[in-house]
């Protein structure tokens, strides 16, 4: 009797996951699909079942569950009834569209990516924050969140927005006004930023010597709004290598070689080191930059159109000389 006893307590009570992993249950999962993937990790793969029965659960919730090494059967019942799953970090970086982000999103929580974009585009959200389809990227910084795996994709937007919010305090809007810039408008000139630098020590250099063109009225002649216009017209996968004169005469209110001032939106999502890099930029006296054929990934910058000069002939050279024509 004694040994039916424990049999009994251990098949409820005894220790069942041998070590910690990682199970994912999707929305609609039945609880014969749970007990098959639990069989797989488990030391008493059939006893599941037993136990789910003899606590009358049917309907497991969706979720990222933790199975703590020596869970037991009655604990596991436990936490897929409550649905007490454990959040994770997601992340994302630098993507140059919604699609792109809601791909990124879809591929780390259970929600799809047509379904994320619906929750983007939500018309009724874009006009009550006065966002077009284009602007809404400027909310999503890249960084590291918690979330939950069954987000819906709806609270995944707002507290995106949430965070958004709280990414601009005071210290940001103070130093935003300094410099005459709305937040909306810092975003738009990082997003140029990003695109023309991938060194974040020279960030605050390029957004200085915008912000010198934008202050005495000059157009910003920035080659990534034009790459933007390219792959606007010719789908984001078009690799542009070189900016030809011709592409400097794109009709298109974000091509800022023919429209002065920023462009209407950002035109890629800056992280955090190209918003801050705006918002510290240096005040210097340079108005022109060119790529640095002697330190690759690096500008030389220019005072003068005569210095500038020397330095784009020195750069147009390299790239002949390698045979990059577009």
């Amino acid at each position: 009797m004694t040994l039916v006893v424990y049999n009994y307590y251990q098949k409820i009570f005894g220790p069942a996951v041998p070590k910690e992993q990682v199970l994912f249950v999707p929305t609609e999962t039945s609880l014969v699909e749970v007990s098959n993937r639990i069989g797989k990790i488990t030391n008493s793969p059939k006893t599941f079942l037993w136990v789910a029965a003899k606590k009358n659960f049917t309907n497991p919730k969706a979720g990222r569950y933790v199975l703590k090494q020596g869970m037991s059967n009655n604990d596991l019942v436990n936490m897929f009834r409550s649905g007490r799953q454990t959040p994770f970090k997601l992340s994302f970086n630098n993507q140059d569209s919604l699609e792109k982000l809601a791909g990124r999103i879809a591929s780390q929580i259970a929600a799809d990516s047509t379904a994320l974009l619906l929750s983007f585009k939500e018309e009724h959200f874009l006009s009550e924050n006065n966002f077009t389809i284009k602007s809404i990227l400027q909310i999503f910084i890249p960084n590291t969140y918690e979330f939950y795996w069954t987000i819906s994709p709806e609270k995944f937007k707002q507290k995106m927005f949430a965070s958004y919010q709280q990414f601009w305090n005071q210290s940001r809007i103070k130093k935003a006004k300094k410099i005459n810039l709305t937040k909306e408008e810092v975003i738009t000139l990082a997003s140029i930023v990003q695109k023309e630098t991938a060194q974040s020590t020279e960030r605050p250099i390029v957004a200085g010597l915008y912000l010198n063109r934008l202050k005495r009225g000059w157009p910003l002649q920035a080659d990534p709004t034009v790459i933007y216009c390219l792959k606007e017209k010719k789908g984001q996968d078009y690799v542009v290598k070189r900016v030809l004169t011709v592409d400097l005469e794109i009709d298109s209110p974000y091509n800022t070689y023919i429209h002065k001032g920023l462009p209407p939106s950002l035109i890629a999502m800056p992280d955090i080191s190209s918003i801050d890099g705006v918002l510290n930029a240096q005040e210097h006296n340079y108005l022109y930059m060119c790529a640095n054929v002697d330190k690759l990934g690096y500008h030389v910058f220019a005072k003068s159109l005569v210095q500038h000069n020397k330095n784009a002939i020195k750069y147009h050279n390299w790239m002949n000389k390698l045979r990059i024509n577009r």
